[in-house]
């Protein structure tokens, strides 16, 4: 036997969609940015054999690009993820909403229409077309060709 749910458990499994539990540690699980983003300082910046500046040059530089990037990253995801995230939400509301109340209604209202069309259009080709090219091939059929060579 089913069970019946009361009303509140029912608000709490809906609420439980739109609020589920998100992994604080691993942010990218699906790895859609595990080739993009990944610039370190040695992928941009490298001293060759016979040009190397100062060791405390090399090490501040190293510590100012890591920390700068870090904290610029930081900053720009504060002021700007949330915008950028209902910015995104929106948009794939939009395509989620044209796709269902437009594209599939559309695209199934073709099929409908085409399978008319491609039941008169058979009708039209084995009325016309089948006793031309039978009467054709009947008429060509005992064509025999031989092929000599000569020298």
């Amino acid at each position: 036997m089913a069970e019946e749910q009361s009303p509140l458990e029912e608000r709490i499994i809906i609420k439980d969609l739109h609020t589920k539990e998100i992994d604080l540690v691993n942010r990218d699980p699906k790895c859609i940015n595990e080739d993009v983003v990944k610039v370190d300082f040695e992928d941009v910046i490298a001293e060759p054999v016979g040009t190397y500046s100062f060791d405390g040059v090399w090490k501040t530089s190293y510590t100012t690009f890591t920390v700068s990037k870090y904290w610029c990253y930081r900053l720009l995801s504060a002021v700007l993820g949330i915008p950028l995230a209902v910015v995104w939400g929106f948009l794939f509301a939009l395509i989620s909403f044209c796709h269902i109340w437009a594209v599939v209604p559309c695209i199934k209202s073709y099929l409908i229409e085409i399978q008319c069309v491609s039941r008169i259009y058979s009708l039209c080709i084995h009325t016309f077309c089948d006793p031309f090219f039978e009467a054709l091939s009947k008429i060509c059929g005992n064509i025999r060709v031989a092929l000599r060579k000569e020298i």
